[in-house]
């Protein structure tokens, strides 16, 4: 799932070196946090959010295989010298 969110917001961001994901596990759940540059955070939520949403329904239904409630969340990176 990690590497299903890094190869498809590296290839729809200007800075794929600045897209970092990491995996909380916590409770019954499994979180995402995806974090990218700043310039970088409106094409991966999309014009009203439908890139994050298909990523969202993605994970969803791999998670559902695998019997896992999964959630990502996007964060903004630390300033990067792309700011």
């Amino acid at each position: 799932m990690k590497e299903l969110i890094e190869r498809i917001t590296e290839a729809i961001v200007d800075y794929p070196e600045d897209v970092d994901v990491r995996i909380v596990e916590g409770e019954g759940v499994t979180i995402l946090e995806l974090s990218v540059a700043k310039s970088d955070m409106g094409r991966v939520i999309g014009k009203n959010g439908k890139n994050a949403k298909s990523m969202r329904t993605l994970l969803s239904a791999v998670g559902k295989r695998k019997g896992k409630n999964v959630v990502l969340e996007i964060l903004e990176s630390p300033p990067s010298e792309h700011e």
